[in-house]
């Protein structure tokens, strides 16, 4: 069935109205699909950069290329280097647009990226979580960062997803080994009580989904198909993943947002799954319908988690008709 037939309006015209560039932008690229070179695109793409939250938040970055301090840029949170950097990402920031983008970009590397691969929130191996890892090698490679360093970090995080290579966390000794919050394969986390984390393994998979087929290794091709197995051993609708010490699954899973940092809603994991191309994977269906429950009589998405007040501007009022989450669900859907 097509997705035109599944919703309830058509909200493409209200997503490429011009009062909101930086939406009109995104929609025109990922939903009309115009080419990157088209003129239509390329002055979407000049205005959003120009105008709104893209040129808003540049405008606040240090001419060295971090926000709010010096440093790895995990704090504070959320206008920090990281969460900026994540944020123009998911505001489709490019670097071809803006040479700021880029000095952001190897300040992040020259600072958060340790010897071994691991984005770490102190810079250090120790400090590396499936989370930041994820989020930052997808930021980067969406905004168009070629850096070489890259490899070596999709390469611990491929890694540290299958185990290969990696010595346990108690084996001090190990030039190569587990930490406190990355802790053991399969996307085991130490803030998830040594359980896998399904917040973290989101970003893993959404950034192996973006990364270009010829540049997957077999290191990699191995840790998206245990990936693909961690989220499709369980009806997703239900979110039972594993959840530290409690015995429900965290409310947030079934609360669509904009921005989205490290926590996570069913929607970006689907999102990852079909970036995969697991997206007509009969295994979702209860996710697919769950989502398309959500929308209104005109065939839009309400925002209902935000980061109002915590990060740079507002997207929109809670529970009400959001252009940035109707565009999330309709790319991720398009994208089947």
């Amino acid at each position: 069935m097509k997705l035109e037939t599944q919703l309830n309006g058509d909200p493409l015209a209200w997503l490429l109205d011009k009062e909101e560039p930086a939406v009109r932008y995104l929609a025109l690229r990922d939903l009309v699909k115009l080419s990157y070179d088209d003129e239509e695109m390329k002055l979407a793409r000049q205005t959003a950069h120009q105008q709104g939250p893209i040129a808003q938040i540049l405008e606040k970055m240090d001419p060295e290329g971090y926000w709010q301090k010096p440093g790895p840029g995990y704090g504070p949170k959320y206008k920090s280097t990281v969460w900026s950097l994540l944020l123009l990402a998911q505001l489709g920031a490019d670097i071809r647009e803006d040479e700021r983008i880029r000095t952001a970009c190897n300040y992040l590397l020259d600072q958060a990226l340790a010897s071994g691969g691991q984005f770490a929130y102190n810079g250090e191996p120790s400090g590396t979580i499936d989370c930041l890892q994820g989020n930052l090698c997808w930021s980067l490679v969406k905004l168009g960062c070629e850096d070489p360093r890259l490899e070596s970090a999709f390469d611990w995080m491929a890694r540290s997803v299958t185990g290969d290579g990696i010595a346990p966390n108690t084996d001090r000794k190990a030039p190569v080994r587990y930490y406190a919050y990355k802790c053991a394969p399969n996307f085991a986390c130490g803030a998830n009580y040594k359980q896998p984390c399904a917040w973290g393994a989101t970003k893993v998979m959404m950034a192996f989904g973006i990364l270009p087929k010829e540049k997957r290794t077999p290191m990699i091709d191995k840790a998206i198909q245990m990936g693909l197995e961690f989220f499709l051993a369980t009806d997703m609708a239900n979110a039972q993943f594993p959840n530290g010490l409690n015995d429900h699954p965290s409310r947030n899973w079934w609360k669509f947002g904009f921005p989205v940092f490290y926590i996570t809603d069913l929607l970006q994991s689907v999102e990852a799954l079909v970036s995969l191309g697991a997206g007509n994977d009969p295994r979702l269906k209860n996710t697919l319908q769950l989502i398309l429950a959500k929308q209104d009589a005109h065939g839009r998405w309400s925002l209902e988690y935000d980061y109002a007040g915590k990060t740079w501007r507002s997207y929109g009022k809670l529970n009400e008709p959001n252009k940035w989450v109707t565009l999330r669900v309709l790319r991720t859907l398009n994208s089947k």
